[in-house]
């Protein structure tokens, strides 16, 4: 496997340009550390697998996730998408360990597709996925697919070296030839936060019709129920994968992640739950369209409650204002997180319930919040918890401290101007509450104003689905993606920080 050492540089993107921090900032009553550069030169730059397919922008990572060691709190691991494809995915996937809390990172290549040294014979590789147990073995998965054929699959590795190399790669589930009809998406892995070797991988997989009427489903329907695989002696086998959230007709999941009460060993997997006609809710009473939802399980994942719907999910797509081009962001992705030590639930999506813009005759898209105390029995009403600055606030993660403090990250275009049609300045942000969810402030800016026009577009401009956040002790741990404004050659790297409330 490739590695390189990545070094340190004390700077922030500001104005679209590059402005020197010299050492650590205060932000209010938080202390906010120098933005480290963890992405470098790409690694599959002279990868030619799928020449023809697509457009390619080497050198540009997207959409990176981040996990915090339960054992060493200096200790963290990334993984992301290196070499972002137009029409899916990317060249392959890389990780990103770090050994003195975040100063420097050392990349390793994932062996999910052709590009990697030793990988998947697949073209490609997408949605990466990292968590640390409390042993110390970390685990990543992700996607691998072709694009000039319709073979996916779901695979995994572990590291017992804190990531600097990768193991045991098991191919959870495989599509060799299924005429198009399957299709994986939205991987992740949780590691069990109290039992050794124990994790679980969750992933959608859309179901299409066939040219057989005896087919199930039938011609002009599909599913996309949410499948399950677990791990007991630490990533070397995995269980057969099966469903546990069974979706009907013209009904799918996206976005599922497990998260774990630790007190109780109680599994949540939070997830979109989208329902027919799957255009989108169009009010905040609507279950049609995009929902927050979760499952929950109380044997270790052997039996699952039936789902249960948090909120609707309303108008969540990001366009620029000034022009109308698309911004792919994480507009139907909740993100969730859960207070080991109550067993509070947090989760986070974009929702335009909030505002009115009658041009665009929808609202302005902001991060919305709700919250559990009860295991998941009752919820908060949404909220809206972004900033309010009439432009579009999205892509938003959560995670809780270790003093119960909750913290959300998210991108926002509040820098725009009016009739700037030629820029996208886009600034990443860090909000955090200290009263369980009921109020949030201690706004952190982390980096920005960037250009979002620079960024790959993947159906629009795109830095992810999703970005990093871990908490180790009292800290947050960012990784995240900015462009580099104006460079061609090198659209996106890779970011990490951390902040202190």
């Amino acid at each position: 496997m490739m590695q390189r050492v990545v070094r340190p540089v004390s700077f922030a993107l500001i104005g679209l340009a590059l402005v020197f921090v010299p050492g650590a900032a205060s932000a209010g009553t938080a202390t906010l550390a120098p933005l480290v550069l963890v992405s470098g030169a790409s690694p599959y730059a002279s990868c030619t697998v799928g020449a023809g397919t697509g457009t390619i922008s080497v050198n540009a990572e997207v959409e990176p996730q981040i996990a915090a060691d339960p054992t060493n709190p200096k200790h963290f691991v990334g993984a992301f998408q290196q070499d972002r494809w137009s029409n899916g995915g990317a060249h392959g996937l890389v990780s990103a360990a770090s050994f003195d809390g975040g100063k420097t990172w050392t990349e390793t290549t994932l062996p999910f597709s052709r590009c990697a040294p030793g990988g998947l014979d697949f073209e490609r590789a997408s949605d990466p996925w990292v968590s640390i147990g409390p042993d110390g073995v970390v685990y990543a998965n992700a996607i691998s697919f072709d694009r000039t054929s319709n073979r996916n699959a779901v695979a995994t590795v572990r590291s017992t070296d804190g990531g600097k190399t990768w193991t045991n790669l098991v191919i959870l589930v495989d599509f060799e030839t299924n005429g198009g009809q399957f299709s994986t998406d939205k991987n992740s892995v949780t590691a069990d936060p109290v039992h050794p070797g124990v994790a679980y991988a969750v992933w959608d997989t859309l179901t299409a019709p066939t040219d057989n009427p005896d087919d199930n489903p039938h011609a002009a329907a599909y599913t996309g129920p949410t499948f399950f695989s677990m791990t007991t002696d630490g990533g070397v086998t995995w269980s057969t994968p099966r469903i546990i959230l069974n979706t009907s007709n013209r009904q799918q999941t996206i976005g599922n992640v497990i998260q774990v009460d630790p007190r109780t060993d109680t599994l949540y997997d939070c997830a979109d739950l989208i329902q027919a006609p799957n255009s989108g809710s169009v009010t905040a009473n609507s279950t049609q369209g995009f929902n927050v939802a979760f499952i929950k399980s109380t044997d270790g994942g052997a039996t699952w409650s039936a789902p249960r719907i948090v909120s609707a999910i309303v108008n969540p797509t990001v366009t620029d204002p000034n022009t109308g081009q698309l911004v792919r962001t994480g507009d139907i992705i909740p993100e969730s997180a859960v207070d080991p030590h109550t067993g509070q639930l947090y989760t986070v999506w974009q929702d335009s319930r909030f505002t009115s813009n009658p041009s665009l005759k929808k609202g302005v898209v902001q991060v919305a919040l709700s919250t559990s105390s009860d295991g998941g029995e009752r919820w908060s009403a949404p909220s809206p918890i972004s900033t309010p600055s009439g432009q579009p606030a999205f892509t938003a993660s959560v995670n809780v401290n270790s003093s119960g403090v909750v913290g959300v990250t998210y991108y926002d275009f509040r820098n725009l101007q009016a009739g700037n049609t030629t820029t996208l300045p886009t600034d990443y942000w860090f909000i955090s509450s200290a009263d369980h969810g009921a109020s949030f402030g201690n706004e952190v800016h982390l980096a920005g104003s960037f250009d979002m026009l620079t960024a790959p577009f993947a159906r629009g401009f795109f830095v992810g689905d999703y970005e990093g956040l871990a908490a180790a002790g009292t800290t947050f741990r960012p990784l995240f993606v900015l462009a580099n404004s104006g460079n061609t050659a090198n659209r996106t790297d890779v970011f990490a920080t951390s902040v202190a409330p």
